[in-house]
């Protein structure tokens, strides 16, 4: 009985002593959560498609251009233009996806999906589903990791093009955070052209932490650039290093203008959408709530 109830206590993990073997501070092993992705294939069927567009050009356009003053320059760098392509644009508002939708030629947003935050637009069944039919929105994470990250490229292998937000989140303060790669890396590996949009005044239309623009009709800008193409065998921190540039340069033309904002490319010497460096975090959200100049209804509150 002796050598019996021995034999029980350390096959249940114990000593002779009766104490455990393992160390109190060992966290016990537990199986890998497999990462489950919300399916979205469904969004992109025909009839999901013809939804979409009555959604779109009767309810999602209409209240947009209602509540904020749209001014979109630069589609004429689209025409031509053939997808699959990456739209890249900044990111301040949940208003962007709307404009740039709205915005976009019929014949190549009825071929976008957006990539859409999987922790946020894809935690709840009701809103995962809104963003698929509504926006053609598919799961991407964050850090640009996992198997959402394989999905966008085979979204563009099959002809789709996509609308992606290289910074990872919206803006905190309205200023534009550092670009990351994923957006050149699918550019790169397929050969596909990358066409950088700039979004003005989105964040004073509104700013995170409301779900409906200021009242007043604010004055957004939608800027298109041109469409960058990877060169052969260029690098994928080569090709983002040129299209950062691009967007900041199309960010600057609405202070300063397009002709002042190439020179001021071609010196080197075009400042960053970064804000003010070393402000109070108040000063930089203060700084970036300025409505835009001219166009819509809102009161002009900053002088």
């Amino acid at each position: 009985m002796a050598v019996s109830k021995e034999l029980r206590l350390l096959v249940g993990g114990r000593d002779w002593r009766g104490q455990a073997r393992t160390p109190r501070t060992a966290e016990g092993w537990e199986k890998p959560v497999e990462q489950r992705v919300f399916p979205t294939a469904w969004a992109r069927t025909q009839t999901a498609g013809l939804v979409r567009s009555a959604v779109r050009h009767g309810l999602l356009k209409p209240t947009t251009w209602a509540v904020t003053a749209p001014v979109v320059e630069g589609l004429d760098h689209l025409d031509g233009l053939k997808g699959p392509v990456v739209f890249v644009a900044n990111h301040a508002s949940h208003v962007d996806t709307p404009l740039i939708l709205g915005s976009l030629p019929h014949r190549l947003a009825r071929r976008v999906a957006v990539g859409a935050a999987a922790d946020y637009f894809f935690d709840a069944r009701w809103r995962a589903v809104l963003t698929a039919l509504v926006i053609n929105g598919f799961p991407v994470e964050r850090n640009g990791t996992g198997r959402r990250a394989v999905l966008a490229r085979e979204l563009a292998e099959d002809g789709w093009s996509l609308l992606l937000f290289p910074e990872g989140t919206r803006s905190q303060d309205g200023w534009m955070n550092p670009i990351r790669l994923g957006s050149a890396y699918l550019c790169c590996e397929l050969g596909i052209p990358a066409v950088p949009i700039a979004i003005r005044g989105s964040f004073a239309a509104m700013p995170r932490g409301r779900s409906w623009p200021v009242p007043g009709r604010p004055r957004v800008s939608v800027r298109y650039g041109r469409p960058l193409v990877p060169d052969e065998g260029e690098s994928v921190r080569d090709f983002n290093s040129r299209l950062a540039p691009a967007l900041a340069r199309l960010w600057n033309e609405e202070d300063v203008g397009w002709y002042r904002s190439l020179r001021a490319d071609s010196r080197t010497a075009l400042s960053g959408p970064t804000g003010p460096a070393g402000a109070a975090p108040w000063r930089r959200v203060w700084e970036a709530g300025r409505p835009l100049s001219g166009g819509g209804d809102a009161p002009r509150t900053w002088r």
